[in-house]
């Protein structure tokens, strides 16, 4: 740590040291500032969980409607499975939806 820092750093304690209404204001600016920041990681988490399950939703979705089409061709069942990476019963129940 440089010096300036440091200076600045005791410089702020021996203000806050000395007025108890500073420190009560310095408190609660520093509470606001990590709730504000734990909100802000919180947003970011269930951000990327959202991407992620669009993400597997799309995908999932595009197995299905490859396999629909498979099927509409009369392809055999274990190679539209191979082809989609879904399994046999999952395509027979896209059967029964057609």
């Amino acid at each position: 740590m440089n010096e300036r820092v440091l200076k600045k750093a005791m410089n702020t304690l021996e203000f806050l040291s000395q007025n108890e209404e500073a420190r009560r204001q310095y408190e609660a600016r520093q509470r606001y500032l990590h709730d504000e920041a734990s909100m802000y990681e919180a947003a970011k988490a269930a951000e990327a969980k959202g991407w992620a399950e669009g993400e597997a939703k799309g995908k999932a979705d595009a197995q299905k409607e490859t396999a629909h089409k498979l099927l509409a061709l009369g392809i055999d069942l274990s190679v539209i499975a191979e082809a989609t990476g879904l399994t046999i019963e999952e395509i027979q129940k896209l059967r029964t939806i057609q």
